[in-house]
């Protein structure tokens, strides 16, 4: 019964068990996302429906193996778990690229637009 209500629960967040529907969603993700100051983020797709992300900070770029869960992209940074997600400009917290509708957030202060 537990397993019913969590597939039920990961359903109406827009995915499905298996994870079609999340890795669908965030394969319109692949491609470079713009920062501030020459900053970038790269989603390319990986093998088994894995992707590499590649973050170039203002220092140097280093690409994270991410995996597609419940609409995002999960990836692990320097021993810490982090999530790669669809915002818009405002959510990122970075005035440069505020009002822009087109986002993608690591966390706060870590944003990447396309328009």
């Amino acid at each position: 019964m537990r397993d019913k209500w969590l597939a039920i629960l990961l359903c109406a967040h827009g995915c499905t068990t298996d994870g079609t529907e999340a890795t669908r969603d965030t394969d319109e993700w692949l491609g470079r996302w713009n920062g501030p100051e020459g900053t970038y983020l790269e989603v390319a797709a990986a093998a088994n429906g894995a992707y590499e992300i590649t973050v170039k900070d203002l220092d140097r770029a280093r690409t994270f193996s991410g995996s597609a869960i419940g609409g995002g992209i999960e990836f692990s940074r320097d021993g810490t778990s982090e999530r790669l997600k669809a915002t818009d400009g405002d959510a990122t917290g970075m005035k440069w690229l505020a009002g822009k509708k087109n986002c993608l957030t690591i966390q706060p202060g870590e944003g990447y637009c396309r328009d």
